[in-house]
């Protein structure tokens, strides 16, 4: 399956626990003032990659924890990043992914293009916009202080947002 990426990152350790690959997606609807990565904001920018390659890039690497993915926005290729989520899982890696929507959004609108089933492989959820005001360097893994890191498996399973720290 086909994927519009703005770039990869084969060993993070800034976006989520341990080293991790991390996809940035590309296409952003929110376009927070202050993003960390605005050149993913335009919907045909990037290049366009396929999942399996991504998939192999994944594999070779034996000291991945995880997963990311980032962005853009995620949730605009939600059916992709499902699938490739669910071969991730598959290896045992963990799947972290930020999005700019609220949970309580994505939960309300989950039959929409693939997000429920994008929200089911995804163990950690960085949820909310980015806000310049809030910004707080001393946060792990979010970039201000109302967005939050939750446990996504917890949340859908009580149908409400259930935070966690970061391990």
């Amino acid at each position: 399956m086909e994927l519009r990426i703005a770039g990869t990152a084969n060993d993070s350790i800034v976006d989520g626990p341990g080293i991790r690959f991390t996809i940035f997606t590309q296409g952003c609807p929110h376009r927070c003032e202050g993003c960390h990565n605005p050149q993913t904001h335009d919907f045909n920018g990037g290049e366009i990659v396929d999942t399996d390659e991504l998939l192999q890039k994944i594999r070779s690497n034996p000291l991945l924890d995880g997963v990311t993915f980032s962005g853009g926005e995620p949730f605009c290729q939600a059916q992709a990043l499902a699938l490739l989520g669910g071969e991730i899982k598959k290896l045992g890696l963990n799947v972290v992914t930020y999005t700019g929507y609220e949970f309580e959004q994505l939960y309300e609108n989950r039959d929409k293009n693939g997000w429920e089933e994008l929200l089911e492989v995804t163990d950690f959820l960085i949820d909310g916009r980015f806000e310049q005001s809030k910004r707080d360097w001393k946060i792990r893994f979010r970039g201000s202080s109302n967005q939050r890191y939750l446990d996504c498996k917890a949340s859908l399973g009580s149908g409400h947002p259930v935070e966690t720290e970061p391990q």
